[in-house]
């Protein structure tokens, strides 16, 4: 195809995009940080999972679905993360690096469990090697319930901690 058609093509049909979806309402009885508001910094700790809600992370901060556009960016350090998505059922040998983890996250801080596995162990509840939920290790403020969970959930949680 020409260039120019091509460039007349794109200037006469514009820009398609999918229209934002209003803000979701404020989780019940869950109160969250004031000071995260507008953006947020995003550190994910799998804890010992299938990587089936990796993959669905991935998917959210992806083209597709574009976390980023509602003010969710992931980061590498929990010291410059205001949100830890955690994955996963916490095992004995994952304990202490969550709990410095999340020791290491600045205040304010929201943690938000995502998967079956992080909320209730799911289906490795009363495995060998499973010390418990993410609830039962740290204090935990958003669940993101499934198996996995799908990306639009996801997009959710942190759409409600951003409230964007």
């Amino acid at each position: 195809m020409n260039p120019l058609r091509l460039l007349r093509l794109i200037t006469r049909t514009g820009r398609f995009a999918e229209p934002t979806p209003p803000a979701p309402e404020p989780a019940p009885g869950v109160t969250l940080p004031r000071a995260l508001r507008g953006s947020v910094q995003v550190r994910h700790v799998d804890c010992g999972s299938c990587n089936g809600c990796e993959i669905e992370i991935g998917a959210a901060f992806g083209g597709v679905y574009d976390a980023e556009r509602y003010g969710a960016r992931l980061v590498a350090s929990p010291r410059h993360a205001d949100v830890l998505a955690v994955t996963g059922v916490v095992t004995h040998n994952m304990v202490e690096p969550l709990l410095r983890t999340v020791e290491a996250t600045p205040r304010p801080r929201v943690i938000v469990a995502i998967g079956d596995c992080a909320s209730d162990c799911g289906m490795f509840a009363g495995a060998y090697g499973v010390a418990g939920a993410v609830s039962d290790i740290v204090d935990v403020d958003l669940t993101v319930p499934g198996c996995p969970p799908r990306p639009d959930d996801i997009i959710d949680a942190l759409r409600r901690v951003s409230g964007r």
